[in-house]
């Protein structure tokens, strides 16, 4: 064993002792960000899973404020080296979830791999693969324990989605489409419509959905893309083709995935076709759309419709919940559990993102 994993084990046995010494203690969080990510989305996910947040990393007065709200007793730092500096010498944290800005990405995992100290990473976990793969080989060289946050794994509709898929009622696939749409005509004032580097929904919304098909399909072999910024500096509309690679029997499958935010009629949310039917989700999050009516006799606890013409048949909702990614963290740190999200597949999907900006730029179809 070398040096570094020696080091590494040392810091994972003493962090197992001191949650052990601690009677039942929760598994602490170090959030870095606390804006609409940080708080809105792991701070709630976190509470929600059982864990809690001990130190947060803020700027802004109302921000920290909100953070000594949520989590009294949390300690505050203006920046990542204080926070990394504050727990080598306090241990006052088991895990850094990254939850700032796309472009500080990069830098923040880097400093963190560094340190040793396992992190979660929000996706996209990088502005570009080249970068992803820099981090990820980062990690790798200080046996840092790290994941991504791809909490859409554990969507009900993703699950139900995958339990129709293995029942086999829709036969042979060759297309699945999802919309992440919305009606925002006027778009909000943030970075991720501000920033053209770091924001935009290719970045903001398309790692979910290339993450989402290529787990129910398989890896990508080419894509076609068409990007637009109607509103916003960065793109607010998006469109891809995905080819996935051959399967060993079965039909090749087209994945064709949209987002954008300047749609009147967002939907249907997701629909798969195979040669003995299809799977349909007319609607997602409680976005308005007129497919909505399609869902006024669905029986309570329904995830989306097999459906053969006017013949359709109501799907129970799988169980699941986004929560359950923090959950699947707490496991991976305290008891040796999977990792919840490879690395590598956030590294695949950056090469899917790369490869689209490529084709909507030079107009073609674009190998990954």
């Amino acid at each position: 064993m070398n040096p570094d994993e020696c080091a590494y084990c040392a810091t994972r046995w003493l962090l197992l002792l001191h949650r052990y010494i601690g009677s039942m203690d929760a598994t602490r969080v170090a959030v870095v960000g606390y804006g609409g990510a940080g708080r809105g989305i792991h701070a709630r996910l976190v509470r929600e899973a059982g864990l809690r947040v001990t130190a947060v990393v803020a700027r802004d007065p109302g921000r920290r404020a909100a953070a000594q709200e949520d989590w009294p007793g949390v300690r505050l730092h203006d920046d990542l080296d204080s926070l990394l500096a504050d727990g080598a010498e306090r241990a006052v944290f088991d895990v850094v979830v990254v939850a700032s800005p796309t472009a500080l990405h990069t830098e923040h995992a880097l400093a963190i791999a560094a340190a040793g100290v396992p992190f979660v990473l929000d996706k996209p976990i990088a502005l570009t693969a080249p970068a992803a793969r820099e981090i990820v080989h980062a990690a790798q060289a200080t046996s840092t324990p790290f994941t991504v946050f791809q909490n859409r794994r554990w969507d009900p509709e993703q699950l139900t989605l995958r339990s129709v898929l293995d029942s086999g009622e829709l036969g042979d696939v060759h297309t699945f489409e999802r919309r992440w749409e919305r009606w925002r005509p006027v778009p909000l004032d943030r970075w991720k419509e501000n920033d053209p580097a770091g924001g935009g929904l290719l970045l903001d919304l398309g790692p979910h959905l290339v993450d989402s098909a290529t787990r129910l399909f398989g890896p990508v072999r080419s894509v076609t893309a068409e990007l637009r910024a109607l509103t916003t500096r960065t793109e607010d509309d998006v469109f891809l083709v995905l080819h996935h690679e051959t399967p060993s029997s079965g039909t090749d499958v087209v994945s064709r995935l949209w987002a954008g935010s300047v749609v009147g009629a967002p939907g249907p949310r997701t629909r798969v076709l195979g040669n003995d039917g299809a799977f349909v989700v007319t609607t997602f999050e409680n976005d308005a759309s007129p497919f909505e009516v399609f869902d006024r006799d669905a029986p309570e606890g329904t995830e989306g419709w097999i459906t053969r013409g006017h013949e359709r048949t109501p799907v129970r909702r799988a169980p699941g919940g986004h929560a359950d990614f923090y959950r699947a963290v707490d496991r991976w740190l305290t008891a040796d559990g999977p990792v919840p999200v490879d690395p590598a597949d956030a590294v695949r999907t950056a090469e899917v993102l790369d490869a689209a900006r490529v084709s909507a730029a030079e107009g073609r179809r674009v190998d990954v």
